[in-house]
This record gives structure tokens, C-alpha cells and sequence, in this order.
């Protein structure tokens, strides 16, 4: 009994003496922490102004506008397509823009026409219309029938990239679809597609091959049968 009383009274100070050592370490480590975090607070922003922001991929560059539609009735009403993402609209001949496709299955869009017989509806093709190694790709063709308030998709989700579309001037409801198709690939949907229901149904009416696809589609002014 008198070993076990006589350990218990040793480790009494030696408890004290640790918690004396590590407790001015404990201080100065904290004292050292709140320095660090003044010191990254207190960072001049005349120190960062000098560094620039730089894109650095993979494989992306913004700004390339892709295609563009003007209202014939109002030529200060634009839709701009652009590669890198978005369809932008502006009714004041350009000083401003605002986005219209935001909340859709694309980000990128490489064509947009409108419909010479009603300003309102517009046909979008997404994916870049730009085979290189720099390449956004879509997922089809998509409608607006409000100016660009809200869009459909039409299909061809498998196309990748839309090169070019037009409508026949004499039926609304006929529009043709240039598809490219993927660019590391084979297969999917390419070719020169047609429908004559407004975007319901798609008929292929220009097959190359499975490597092959159509990059642009013209109608003649004249003579819509033409192409």
C-alpha cells in the first residue's frame, strides 16, 4: 500500500510539469496561426492586379461566333450562335445582348435560322459547325416559337454537330438539316435529313458513308427545288 501511495504522489507533478511544458507551445502555435491568417488577410490587391487570367484547355477556345440570323421585319432584333456556348438575342441593333439558351441539353450551337415566313420561329442546330481539334458538339436540332423564349428539342441527337439548315419558303413545315456527324468517329446520325411536318419526323435524303457527313445545305432564292 505504501508503493501505490508513494507511485501516485510521483505522478501527481509529473502530470503538472507536461501540462506546464506543452501548454506555452499550445499558446505559441496559435499565436503562430492567427499571424499566418492576418498576414493572408491582409494581402494588398495592388499586389494581385498585376496577374491576368488565361485559359489553359483542354482543347477550348471561347469567342467564335458561329452563325447569326436578323429579323427582316426589324433589323435591330439579332440572334447570334456562338461555338463556344449560348444563342444571344438583341433588339437594339447590338448594344446589348442576352442569353436565350442557357437551360438546354447544348452548350455549344453552330447554326440558326429563321424562318423567312414568321420571325418568331427559329430553327438552332447545336455542336460546333467547325471540324477541328478545338470542337464543342451538340445534341441536335432545336425550335423556338416566341423569339427565343423557350426551344424544343426536334431530334437528330445523334448528328454531333449541325453544319447548316434551311427552310422552304412555300411550307414552313419543310426544313432541311445538314449533319455532320462526329468528328473521332463513325456512325451516329449524318447526312442531309429532311422533314416535312415541322420537326416531327425525319426522313435521311443524302447518305455518303458512315465516316461522311454534310457540312452545309443552300437553297436557290428562285427556285426552291433547287439545291
Amino acid at each position: 500500500m505504501k508503493t501505490m501511495k508513494y507511485t501516485r504522489s510521483l505522478m501527481i507533478p509529473v502530470v503538472i510539469t507536461m501540462a506546464v511544458l506543452f501548454s506555452p507551445v499550445e499558446v505559441n502555435a496559435q499565436k503562430k496561426k492567427n499571424k499566418e491568417e492576418e498576414k493572408v488577410e491582409g494581402v494588398d490587391s495592388k499586389l494581385l492586379s498585376g496577374l491576368k487570367w488565361r485559359g489553359i484547355g483542354p482543347a477550348m477556345a471561347s469567342g467564335r461566333v458561329a452563325d447569326f440570323a436578323v429579323n427582316p421585319e426589324n433589323q435591330s432584333e439579332w440572334y447570334v450562335a456562338i461555338a463556344s456556348g449560348n444563342v444571344w438575342k438583341t433588339i437594339n441593333n447590338g448594344t446589348t445582348f442576352e442569353p436565350v439558351f442557357e437551360k438546354y441539353g447544348s452548350y455549344s450551337t453552330g447554326v440558326i435560322t429563321m424562318d423567312p415566313d414568321n420571325p418568331n420561329v427559329l430553327w438552332l442546330g447545336t455542336g460546333e459547325n467547325n471540324h477541328q481539334r478545338a470542337l464543342g458538339y451538340g445534341d441536335g436540332v432545336y425550335k423556338s416559337e416566341d423569339g427565343g423564349e423557350s426551344w424544343t428539342n426536334m431530334g437528330l441527337k445523334e448528328s454531333r454537330q449541325i453544319g447548316g439548315i434551311v427552310v422552304d419558303p412555300r411550307d414552313s413545315d419543310v426544313v432541311f438539316v445538314a449533319a455532320e456527324g462526329s468528328a473521332w468517329g463513325p456512325g451516329g446520325e449524318r447526312g442531309l435529313y429532311k422533314t416535312t411536318d415541322g420537326g416531327e419526323t425525319w426522313n435521311k435524303v443524302l447518305e455518303i458513308s458512315e465516316n461522311t457527313g454534310v457540312n452545309n445545305v443552300v437553297m436557290d432564292p428562285v427556285d426552291s427545288d433547287i439545291m
